[in-house]
């Protein structure tokens, strides 16, 4: 062996024992921090567990929830078509309402128009009453 070899071979035994030691010294630090990323991975996996329960109960109370709006609004919708049909029921009352209230004013108009005739009247027979007092008043002097 020439003196080349010879020094590539203690180079490469040196290259060894570094790995070695490197190895022996990283070694309790790696496994330390892979317990430390199990235990993460750990806490990781559980926090998952009692998030697909939350998640499976939040579903089930949706379910009971979206069950109860669906009661609900097909009893809203009955409720609604029965007043719809008792207010078409109650328009011709409204109707009749609206025809009464047109012939009340129609009465009050014509009540008017009958008591302002009658003041007419009133006044024009006691201006007449007036009138024939004095004639009769004038006649009997008149055969005196």
């Amino acid at each position: 062996m020439s003196g080349g070899e010879i020094a590539a071979l203690v180079a490469a035994g040196f290259f060894g024992l570094l790995v070695l030691v490197i190895c022996i010294m990283i070694l309790p630090k790696l496994s330390k921090n892979l317990k430390s990323s199990d235990i993460a991975i750990n806490k990781v996996s559980d926090m998952l567990d009692e998030t697909n329960v939350t998640v499976k109960e939040i579903t089930n109370d949706i379910n009971v929830l979206t069950y109860q709006v669906e009661e609900l609004l097909v009893k809203s919708n009955l409720l609604l078509a029965d007043v719809n049909q008792k207010s078409e029921t109650i328009d011709p009352l409204f109707t009749a309402v609206a025809d009464l209230s047109s012939s009340v004013s129609d009465l009050n108009s014509s009540s008017r128009n009958v008591a302002s005739k009658v003041t007419t009247m009133g006044s024009s027979a006691a201006k007449a009453t007036a009138a024939s007092k004095l004639a009769n008043t004038a006649f009997k002097l008149f055969r005196k």
